[in-house]
C-alpha cells in the first residue's frame, strides 16, 4: 500500500486544490459576466477528469506496466465519486455558504469516466497503435 501511496503525490495535491476550490466563498465573482450558465458543472467535471487522471498515472507508474486491471480502474472512479459525494456533502451541511447539488456530483462522475477512459484509449493506443514510419 505505502508502495502505490508514493505514486498519488500529484492525487493528493490535485484533491487539496479540489477541496480548497469547492469550499472557499467566491462571494460576488461569480455574478460576473465571464461565467456562464453551467460553468460550474464544466468546473467541476474538468477538475474530476484531472483528478482521475493522475489517479490512474500513479497507478500505471506503481505497477511499471502501462496497463490498468479492471480493479484499477473500478477503483479509480469509486474513489473520485466518493471524493466528489463528500465534498458535495460538506458543502451542504458544512460549508453552508456552499450549496452542495446533485449536478455539481454527476458532472464529478462524469469528468472521472472521461479520464479513465482517456487513459484507457491512451493505452490502447500506445500499445496498439501504427507509427508513421
Amino acid at each position: 500500500m505505502k508502495y502505490i501511496l508514493k505514486y498519488q503525490r500529484l492525487t493528493f495535491l490535485w484533491a487539496l486544490f479540489i477541496f480548497i476550490l469547492c469550499t472557499i466563498s467566491f462571494g460576488k465573482i461569480t455574478k460576473a459576466s465571464i461565467f456562464f450558465p453551467g460553468f460550474d458543472k464544466l468546473a467541476h467535471c474538468g477538475l474530476f477528469f484531472v483528478f482521475t487522471v493522475l489517479m490512474c498515472s500513479g497507478l500505471i507508474r506503481a505497477n511499471n506496466r502501462y496497463q490498468l486491471s479492471f480493479g484499477h480502474v473500478f477503483a479509480s472512479l469509486t474513489i473520485s465519486i466518493l471524493f466528489g459525494g463528500l465534498i458535495e456533502l460538506l458543502q451542504l451541511y458544512i460549508f453552508t455558504w456552499r450549496s452542495g447539488e446533485w449536478g455539481d456530483l454527476f458532472a464529478d462522475t462524469v469528468g472521472a469516466g472521461m479520464g479513465v477512459f482517456g487513459v484507457l484509449i491512451t493505452i490502447w493506443s500506445a500499445k496498439y497503435g501504427k507509427t508513421l514510419d
